[in-house]
């Protein structure tokens, strides 16, 4: 019994392990480790964000681009989701264009004004980079500023979403078509086909009834247009604009046909 009890002993005291001073040495160690990989990992979740919008927005000029021809057959010229035609703006610009189209309408000083917001005239950034920024008020929301998916954050300037206009010269858009009340949708007769003229319904069509949302807590997903114009071969196409107001400057893209 006495042999057995020295055997055992003998074998507890062979087992080797960790000291509280090692084990203090490792643990100051681990917290060392995830102090300085924290930053890392918040930079990574950030650039994530900031890929996924530019790729949201990469989407949308994609499926607007696949819009403009899709409606230049239905419609025999092309244009972009909210505008009424191809010579006429969304609504929603505080920069002197007339929504239906008249005299007052000005594309290269519209179009200026929305590259003053993107673009800086020393090639940087522009003044619209804080979503809390007065330029929202020259921006129209993608899918709507109060859709329920994702709607546009609070303290936000955004226009007005926008609106089908009045016109009596665009295809299937004269009021006389619906019931002498401003239209909303319309059916082609030719096709069967609806020709939308409310500019977040379009923009929703486009992505199979699906809301598509900025990533970040105050972004949203915006957009502008400058109006084509001219007629026979004398004709110049509208120009896109599309951004995220997390930072307008640095998330926008834009597309020419």
């Amino acid at each position: 019994m006495k042999q057995t009890l020295k055997t055992l002993i003998r074998n507890v005291k062979s087992i080797n392990g960790n000291s509280l001073a090692e084990f203090a040495t490792t643990t100051a160690l681990m917290a060392t480790l995830a102090a300085t990989a924290a930053p890392k990992l918040s930079e990574m979740s950030e650039g994530a964000k900031a890929e996924k919008s530019r790729n949201e927005l990469d989407k949308m000029v994609k499926q607007a681009g696949q819009f403009y021809q899709d409606t230049a057959d239905i419609e025999g010229r092309g244009r972009f989701p909210g505008q009424d035609k191809y010579d006429r703006p969304v609504t929603g610009s505080t920069h002197g264009i007339d929504p239906n189209g008249g005299a007052s309408s000005s594309s290269s000083t519209h179009e200026a004004a929305i590259l003053a917001d993107l673009i800086s005239a020393s090639g940087g950034n522009g003044s619209y980079i804080e979503y809390r920024g007065s330029d929202g008020a020259d921006w129209v929301s993608v899918f709507g500023k109060t859709n329920a998916d994702f709607p546009v954050p609070s303290n936000t300037t955004l226009a007005a979403d926008d609106a089908a206009g009045d016109c009596s010269d665009c295809p299937g858009g004269s009021s006389s078509d619906n019931g002498g009340a401003a239209p909303s949708i319309h059916t082609d007769p030719a096709t069967g086909l609806y020709i939308a003229k409310d500019g977040h319904y379009e923009w929703k069509q486009l992505f199979g009834g699906e809301v598509v949302g900025s990533q970040y807590q105050d972004g949203h997903f915006v957009y502008q247009v400058v109006k084509g114009g001219g007629t026979g071969d004398d004709t110049y196409p509208p120009v896109l604009y599309v951004a995220d107001i997390e930072n307008a400057s640095d998330f926008n893209n834009v597309l020419e046909p």
